[in-house]
């Protein structure tokens, strides 16, 4: 399907080329033959520009079509690895299960590889002593000693539990960076980055939606 609509486009978008190619060598041919006349010169100039630009609209909404087509694989691929992926860990629901169990944003975020909006979490700012578990399956995730306040508005923290996360490549949205799901249900955290505070240096950004925080 996808295929189809490319070539489709594709081929759009050369017929346009090909008639505002036409066009505008009628618009300099009028222009030669109104600049000797002087007769409705800027009366034709004004209709062949109006013509330009209607072409011109139209080329950009092709290219706009190829584009989102050809890339839309990149865009979506995330997603489509973490439903394949499912199988592989201990815990394991159908969509229907998960969707029974989990609110639309957590659904969204944790089985669709969302990221929820920055500085809506309120754990963004929590700091009290306790555990971060996964909201889909409760296994343990981070301590409160790990967390600190990166100024991004994501949960975020220097070293998860030993054992308790797994990676994978993301190259979603044209940019590869490492996501970060839980290893028990295969659920999507977040993303880990190399600019964290010592000792690690790694900063785990988290979507406090993917989380639960029990206090110590």
């Amino acid at each position: 399907m996808v295929l189809k609509l490319i070539l489709k486009s594709i081929t759009y978008s050369f017929q346009q080329c090909k008639v505002f190619s036409g066009n505008f060598h009628e618009f300099l041919r009028e222009r030669r033959i109104y600049k000797f006349t002087g007769v409705g010169w800027h009366r034709q100039r004004k209709i062949a520009n109006n013509k330009i630009m209607d072409k011109r609209y139209f080329l950009q909404i092709g290219a706009v079509l190829v584009g989102t087509a050809f890339f839309s694989r990149y865009i979506n691929w995330s997603s489509e690895t973490m439903a394949i992926s499912n199988t592989e860990f201990a815990v394991t629901k159908t969509e229907a299960e998960w969707k029974s169990i989990l609110t639309p944003e957590q659904f969204r975020v944790l089985r669709k590889h969302g990221t929820e909006p920055s500085h809506t979490s309120p754990l963004d700012k929590q700091y009290e002593p306790g555990t971060y578990v996964c909201a889909g399956c409760g296994q343990a995730l981070f301590t409160s000693d790990t967390k600190f306040n990166s100024g991004t508005g994501w949960p975020s923290f220097f070293n998860p539990i030993e054992g308790a996360i797994a990676t994978t490549t993301d190259r979603s949205f044209f940019m590869t960076r490492v996501e970060v799901h839980c290893s028990h249900c295969g659920g999507h955290l977040g993303h880990v980055f190399n600019d964290g505070p010592q000792p690690t240096g790694l900063r785990y950004c988290m979507n406090g939606v993917s989380l639960q925080f029990a206090p110590a």
